[in-house]
């Protein structure tokens, strides 16, 4: 009788630390992604404004980026609005029609909010060029900072890393 009484509180205690590892992954997954509706709406800005990068649509760009933009490159250093619009106008110059693109891993976005101002994009990119006529693919990572103000989702800080 004791080594059944033994085996059922053994077999209650196992099923309650599943449940409780379950509930708490569970828990984890969900809050990555705690707003579905801010987390679709960064992916749309994140989209408008490399759509615009892809299509070289430099005003399309001056306007996702906030004049008050600070730009931290691992490699580059700080950098702010004008000295990246300038880099853009360039680049897109010396790059025209040679496939520079950005794209976005897909699965590497996370989304998370800043109360009473807007929110954190998290993930990697790839960006691609030509160079010497081939091909060069970069994978990187970034973090945006959004701003909501007037209506208007602007980046406001970058940081670029893992170069």
């Amino acid at each position: 009788m004791k080594i059944r009484i033994y085996r059922f509180l053994i077999a209650i205690t196992f099923l309650l630390s599943c449940t409780f590892l379950g509930n708490n992954v569970q828990a984890q997954a969900t809050q990555k992604h705690i707003d579905q509706k801010l987390y679709n709406t960064i992916l749309h800005m994140d989209s408008v404004c490399f759509d615009a990068y892809n299509t070289r649509d430099l005003e399309t760009l001056k306007k996702v980026f906030s004049p008050s933009l600070e730009f931290y490159h691992d490699l580059g250093g700080l950098t702010n609005y004008e000295q990246n619009i300038q880099a853009f106008e360039k680049n897109f110059a010396n790059n025209n029609n040679s496939g520079l693109k950005r794209e976005l891993v897909k699965g590497s976005l996370e989304v998370y909010p800043i109360k009473d101002y807007g929110a954190i994009e998290v993930g990697m990119h790839r960006f691609t060029h030509m160079e010497n006529g081939k091909e060069v693919v970069g994978l990187m990572k970034f973090l945006h900072v959004w701003q909501y103000k007037n209506n208007e989702w602007k980046i406001t800080r970058i940081i670029s890393y893992d170069h």
